[in-house]
């Protein structure tokens, strides 16, 4: 199984490209990770991941993105290689992008832009449909 789930802020905002040969979206970025354990006095380490993302995928990440927002991104690991311009051949490990969300909490997705708030942001029935009306134990057929 091939199967990668990370939460981490965007180094900068995605890299939108185009195929030659079909004209399909590509979306890439960074997506610094902090690691979850540090030594004593050490400072923490953050792992830097290349993502990319295909169509429809990339066209939500290009468009809704920013750096410095917190998202998480569900994908599968992938490698591959090529020759660069001087012969010399280079090994590539990116995830590719299956799944993305919003990670910011509402406060910080306001502060960054994010105009959709983010996973951590609580629904408030009450101030989303002023319709609402509250329902009791005793009101329930059962």
């Amino acid at each position: 199984m091939n199967k990668v789930i990370l939460m981490g802020r965007l180094t900068k905002d995605p890299d939108v490209r185009y195929t030659t040969t079909n004209n399909t979206l590509v979306a890439s970025f960074t997506l610094a990770v902090n690691r979850r354990f540090s030594r004593q006095g050490e400072e923490r380490q953050a792992d830097f991941i290349n993502i990319v993302a295909w169509d429809k995928t990339g066209e939500f990440c290009s468009k809704y993105f920013k750096k410095g927002m917190q998202v998480g991104i569900i994908g599968r690991i992938q490698t591959r290689t090529y020759d660069d311009k001087d012969g010399k051949r280079v090994y590539v490990t990116e995830v590719i992008a299956e799944e993305t969300y919003f990670a910011d909490s509402k406060r910080e997705g306001e502060a960054t832009g994010n105009p959709f708030g983010g996973v951590d942001a609580p629904f408030n029935a009450t101030t989303a449909n002023s319709d609402f009306t509250p329902v009791t134990d005793d009101d329930l057929p059962f």
